[in-house]
């Protein structure tokens, strides 16, 4: 199965962030010696039959070589591109942002889901297991993980939805 990895808090090339070789070897080290980076941000695009257990053993094989710890979180590209097709028109894409967590499906309209939302000046506009993707009410602020961090009590990562046009755009061809 094609996948996709977030790595949480990484700029490659940045000095306390994870070499592009450091990642790459932690993934071949994983079983996965042909993974494909995208951008300098940490998203990763793989294949596996069991991608739960080489993010996690290309997230300890990394952290060895790098010392540097960061989460990874994945979803099967066919997910990440169906949410594409169905958001990659909004008018506005540059507001919206695209998490990955390990908390179960987000209600949107739960209670703690519209505090915290209103006091991040965001909304939660989709949702499934594992992700959401949420806009933000002003151009630039990037709200994503912090809400969905503390709306799951679990670590995210996010993407903005143009990096996910431009991911779909790549690899997206089925």
């Amino acid at each position: 199965m094609r996948c996709v990895a977030f790595m949480r808090n990484v700029n490659q090339g940045q000095r306390g962030h994870p070499s592009t070789a450091d990642i790459v070897a932690g993934f071949a080290d994983a079983g996965c010696p042909e993974v494909q980076m995208f951008q300098s941000n940490g998203t990763v695009v793989f294949d596996s039959d069991d991608p739960a257990e080489v993010v996690a053993s290309a997230a300890e094989a990394i952290a060895a070589r790098s010392g540097q710890e960061r989460d990874i979180l994945w979803i099967p590209l066919a997910d990440l591109l169906a949410v594409v097709d169905a958001h990659g028109a909004a008018p506005d894409p540059r507001r919206h942002e695209f998490s990955l967590h390990g908390g179960g499906t987000v209600d949107p309209q739960s209670a703690d889901a519209v505090r915290l939302t209103g006091l991040g000046s965001c909304s939660i506009v989709d949702a499934g297991p594992g992700w959401a993707l949420v806009r933000n009410d002003i151009d630039g602020q990037g709200n994503a993980t912090p809400v969905i961090e503390r709306l799951t009590g679990t670590r995210a990562s996010s993407r903005g939805l143009p990096t996910l046009l431009r991911l779909a755009s790549r690899f997206g061809s089925r």
